[in-house]
């Protein structure tokens, strides 16, 4: 009501389903706890507008409509046409990036009626616009997909992520900061298990054991054959003397 605007449905069903949303995780280095991930929706009290007022405390301070670069092309080809920080859009802020930059909501067409269409734009720190996504739920889906990772937002520039970001989606989003890898081989990310090995039959040949007596029978008995001839014949000897 303050803002003479609607919000869009899908945005709308969020905040009647929660007042904003925020959720971080961290990583173990050296067994030391170090925040990594940061996914942030601001709530709607902190859903606060952009370029509305000065910078700075002073009477002729300049606003964010005064720094605003009228030299880029806007609309041409496939390129949407780029926000505006005068009264021509209205600019809300979703989530602060942790001083990256400031992803917004964004009435691109405000005058003279405010147009229900909204779009989802970042704002980087030089004051550019990115185009992100056209409705607030592909943005959701985007920031659960990117895991919060620092500066997530800057994969959709033309300059990028940094190369510390660079190395935490090479941990842990690989196929997202590599899509120009995957698009060139198809099988760099695939696996490449064949079933027909690992679960081949080995064909096990039977042992056959072999039958072997305890106590040899054989030479026993010539053992006690032997002992009486020679008993017999001493005794035949004895008998001859």
């Amino acid at each position: 009501q303050k803002n003479s605007c609607v919000l869009p449905e899908d945005l709308k069903n969020f905040y009647l389903m929660t007042d904003g949303f925020q959720m971080t995780w961290s990583v173990k280095t050296d067994d030391t706890p170090m925040p990594l991930g940061s996914m942030v929706i601001n709530s709607v009290s902190k859903l606060s507008r952009l370029g509305g007022s000065s910078m700075y405390a002073l009477p002729n301070a300049p606003t964010l409509a005064d720094l605003e670069d009228y030299t880029d092309e806007e609309g041409n080809g496939d390129k949407p046409e780029k926000p505006h920080f005068d009264s021509r859009s209205l600019i809300f802020e979703l989530d602060p990036c942790n001083g990256n930059g400031k992803v917004c909501l964004v009435y691109k067409h405000a005058k003279p009626v405010v147009s229900p269409d909204t779009e989802i734009w970042f704002l980087d720190r030089a004051l550019y616009w990115h185009f992100l996504t056209k409705t607030f739920t592909a943005y959701y889906r985007l920031l659960i997909t990117h895991l919060g990772l620092p500066q997530w937002q800057y994969a959709f520039t033309s300059y990028g992520v940094s190369p510390q970001a660079k190395q935490w989606f090479n941990m842990y989003k690989p196929i997202t900061i590599n899509t120009a890898l995957l698009s060139e081989e198809a099988d760099s990310f695939v696996n490449k298990l064949d079933p027909n090995k690992v679960f081949k039959s080995k064909n096990k040949t039977p042992v056959i054991k072999k039958k072997t007596s305890s106590q040899p029978a054989g030479p026993q008995k010539s053992h006690t054959s032997m002992a009486s001839s020679k008993t017999s014949s001493l005794a035949g000897n004895s008998s001859r003397k």
